[in-house]
């Protein structure tokens, strides 16, 4: 067999391992992400949810770092798992949510057999180790192995739009999918910020979601808040208008689902 003939059996050989390793890490991939869906659905359908929290506790470390290789596939895993271990815990004791900074620093989820808490997720993974209380600006320079691990590869400011942190003033909770993620969050940013929103054209000035003012790093600062807010239609085209931050209704709401009407 000339060299010429190796190398091609070899390429072809190397073709057929990389194949199936893609084939592999898609299903993986399917089967986390269903297993985030079916756990969000569980509790939509008020079902028990034993179940997926013991299928989450025993989810191989390696193989779901492995499987979540896309931006999407990160924050579809992470932003139903969040919602969903939200819901969870509140609708097993309410009075969790007494003490708010606790109930979201606490590590009280088991996932691959690691505990996390909720800020872990949401700033440690989702928002790739941005310190929770520096406004979006600052990185964690000395980020934890999870993190590292799990973290997203490229940061999604629409993340707020879609986590929902238990309370009235948070967006409502729906199950994202792959195949139509940029969908799906460009629908939930442009309800959820239409919503919560109120434009005042005679004083050129708009209230909106404290959420902008917590987080305005990941937007950009206000240009880019304001620039958001004319992409999903709150304020018209060249708009230069003041923007104010209303006040959140921290009352609990685990039942906030989105609805198509």
């Amino acid at each position: 067999m000339n060299a010429l003939r190796i190398a091609s059996v070899v390429f072809w050989m190397a073709m057929l391992i990389f194949s199936a390793d893609s084939k592999a890490q898609s299903g993986a991939a399917n089967y986390y992400e269903r297993l985030s869906i079916n756990f969000l659905n569980a509790l939509q359908t008020q079902q028990e949810d034993e179940q997926y929290i013991a299928v989450y506790s025993k989810i191989d470390p390696d193989s779901l770092e492995n499987a979540l290789q896309t931006a999407v596939q990160q924050n579809v895993f992470w932003i139903n798992t969040y919602n969903a271990f939200i819901i969870s815990q509140l609708r097993e004791d309410s009075t969790l949510y007494h003490n708010r900074s606790k109930f979201f620093s606490e590590k009280r989820m088991k996932i691959a057999g690691l505990k996390m808490s909720f800020d872990e997720i949401e700033h440690g993974i989702l928002r790739a180790s941005t310190w929770k209380f520096t406004f979006g600006y600052l990185k964690n320079p000395f980020a934890p192995d999870l993190e590292l691990k799990y973290r997203v590869s490229e940061t999604d400011y629409r993340i707020h739009f879609a986590l929902n942190c238990g309370a009235k003033s948070c967006p409502p909770v729906r199950t994202y999918e792959t195949v139509s993620f940029k969908t799906q969050m460009n629908e939930q940013s442009r309800r959820f910020l239409n919503q919560v929103s109120q434009y005042n054209a005679d004083k050129n000035e708009v209230y909106t979601t404290a959420v902008f003012s917590w987080f305005r790093g990941d937007f950009g600062g206000i240009s880019g808040i304001r620039h958001t807010l004319i992409k999903y239609g709150v304020l018209p085209k060249g708009s230069d208008a003041d923007i104010e931050f209303a006040d959140d209704d921290w009352s609990m709401d685990i039942h906030n689902f989105y609805t198509d009407e």
